[in-house]
């Protein structure tokens, strides 16, 4: 088995959840005259690559330390809706099933194809890829429970529909542009459909069923939409954690890495080695013939 990295690269300008603490990095000895270099890291749990916790919205909850490694370490898919989902729309449990098999007890990896506008890509849009993407109803996550799914990724900001959380009041312009698709698309405006009692439903509902989900997931996750794979989440052993920056990693057989990296070399790659779906655009068509 070899592994594939989903994770998106963590540095300084990667930007943290809206509102919270950016990542903060300094030497406090230098090799010169310390005889080796040391750094201070301050940063919210929140930014980069992370899975978010139970105790994150349920108090009783278990803590990123308990959550054991057959949790955080099973048979998965990765589910291409980027042809299915852009700004502002919510995707479905339809729109997953019509694409792959989600069986009992998965781990669900969301490609929603908003990764491309993280700021390590060459169409980096921070707030297309925090504020606009799209997301679920409350539909999803009923059919998630019914599911059991272990949990859920994304490649985005956010496993909720961003203007079903603060960013709805942090963003009143936006907020505005999601009114008027919803009227369009839906029929109904924002409010009518996140009605207050749906609130960050995929936390809310869901963090008191087990189901957490990872945000901000990326790296070469273009070499594996609509496939299964075995897939790790690797957090912090964080006592008292409520989230934790994390590295997602899928897992698959030798020959079928080589056949995958043998793709990967046919592609241009992001400043940080990874595949770029931005200008490989035949990855994502290529996967909705599978």
């Amino acid at each position: 088995m070899k592994a594939i990295d989903l994770s998106i690269p963590l540095g300084i300008g990667t930007p943290p959840w809206p509102t919270y603490e950016p990542l903060q990095v300094k030497y406090f000895k230098r090799l010169a005259p310390n005889g080796a270099n040391g750094q201070l890291v301050t940063h919210s749990n929140h930014i980069g690559t992370h899975l978010d916790g139970e105790i994150h919205f349920y108090t009783p909850g278990r803590d990123m330390a308990s959550l054991p490694m057959d949790y955080l370490m099973h048979d998965g898919v990765i589910v291409d809706l980027s042809d299915a989902a852009g700004d502002y729309d919510i995707y479905t449990s339809r729109m997953v099933e019509d694409r792959v098999e989600v069986k009992e007890g998965d781990i669900l990896i969301i490609n929603t194809g908003y990764h491309r506008y993280g700021w390590d890509q060459p169409n980096a849009d921070e707030v297309r890829y925090m504020v606009k993407h799209p997301g679920p109803d409350r539909e999803f996550a009923e059919w998630a429970k019914q599911k059991k799914l272990r949990w859920i990724g994304v490649d985005c900001g956010s496993a909720d529909h961003p203007m079903n959380t603060k960013i709805r009041d942090w963003m009143p312009r936006q907020a505005g542009e999601c009114d008027a698709h919803f009227k369009k698309k839906y029929g109904k405006g924002l409010s009518e459909v996140f009605t207050d009692d749906k609130y960050q439903l995929m936390h809310l509902e869901m963090f008191n069923h087990s189901i957490v989900h990872a945000e901000c997931v990326g790296g070469d996750i273009d070499l594996l939409l609509n496939q299964r794979a075995l897939i790790g989440c690797f957090p912090w052993r964080f006592v008292d954690g409520e989230a934790s920056i994390a590295r997602i990693v899928a897992f698959v057989e030798d020959q079928r890495y080589d056949q995958l990296m043998q793709k990967k070399a046919k592609c241009k790659l992001t400043k940080h080695g990874d595949v770029s779906i931005a200008d490989n655009p035949w990855l994502a068509e290529e996967a909705r013939k599978k």
